[in-house]
């Protein structure tokens, strides 16, 4: 099944989407991007993620050339024609980006006159139901987050060099995900995904002051924890909160949570998913099938 690619209007399929080199998105990161998944067709919290390119674009002063409601147009387009197909499956994978756009080749934003816009949408691939059953394994990665006076780590940017080099570092030692530290070597966040501890019942996540990307998964999270009676904090995390917590469990819009059952070599708590993580799981699909009835 061919993913279908929106570029500036233009649907076609992945063999045949183009984009310039000379597109500063390629020339120099200079762009934002969001991810959303679908759900029997129906994207999930795409007001928070687009309300977040909006955001990102920002620090870049980078103009979006659309409202809200035409970029929902435009999404509903690409995700209509990859329905489409005798073969489409309802569940989605759902990438946005906007980039500075094509221009000389210099820093100078006014070098490009309009910014370029690309929606991908391909088959979503959801993970085995074992590894929500079962749990993961992370590593504690070198790789440290981007320093907040650097490229901030608030922007959800194109420019992904610093998560996948932390990525890279756990493939090679057999983990699912990495985990990053900040500048001051707290906990600050995976390479795709917010990391939370649980001790004596209570949850605790970094700060955004951590340095680490305002997840709206992790939102939605904090949102619905007084329903599944967990109490959650936003509290500065070391390595050894994290080695001694009772549970772990990392957040993103695609994976939702995910179970995190040893860091490294160390066991977290018995070694399996914990009650808590299991509880907010649970709330946290109750609370998207009612949204997605609406």
């Amino acid at each position: 099944m061919a993913a279908i690619i929106n570029v500036n209007g233009r649907i076609t399929t992945d063999q045949d989407a183009v984009v310039s080199v000379l597109d500063h998105g390629f020339l120099y990161g200079e762009g934002v991007y969001e991810v959303v998944r679908t759900y029997g067709r129906k994207p999930f919290l795409f007001d928070r993620h687009l309300d977040r390119l909006r955001r990102s674009a920002a620090f870049l002063s980078l103009a979006l050339p659309f409202t809200d409601v035409e970029f929902e147009a435009r999404v509903r387009q690409t995700t209509d024609a990859f329905f489409a197909q005798p073969d489409a499956t309802d569940d989605v994978y759902v990438r946005f980006m906007v980039t500075r756009g094509v221009g000389e080749m210099n820093y100078n934003p006014a070098a490009c006159l309009s910014p370029t816009v690309v929606v991908i949408a391909k088959p979503f691939t959801a993970l085995a139901p074992e590894v929500y059953a079962q749990g993961v394994r992370a590593a504690l990665v070198p790789v440290l987050r981007n320093h907040p006076g650097s490229v901030s780590p608030m922007i959800k940017s194109n420019n992904l060099l610093n998560n996948a080099l932390a990525a890279q570092e756990a493939y090679r030692r057999g983990a699912f995900e990495g985990i990053m530290r900040n500048y001051r070597n707290e906990i600050s966040e995976g390479s795709i995904s917010n990391i939370f501890v649980v001790k004596g019942g209570i949850v605790s996540t970094p700060p955004l002051d951590a340095g680490l990307l305002a997840g709206i998964t992790r939102a939605f999270v904090l949102e619905i924890a007084p329903a599944a009676a967990v109490t959650i904090r936003e509290t500065t995390i070391h390595d050894s909160d994290l080695l001694d917590a009772d549970e772990c469990f990392l957040t993103s819009s695609t994976q939702e949570i995910v179970p995190i059952v040893k860091v490294d070599d160390r066991v977290i708590g018995d070694g399996r998913p914990g009650r808590v993580t299991r509880q907010l799981h649970a709330q946290y699909q109750r609370r998207l099938r009612e949204m997605l009835s609406v």
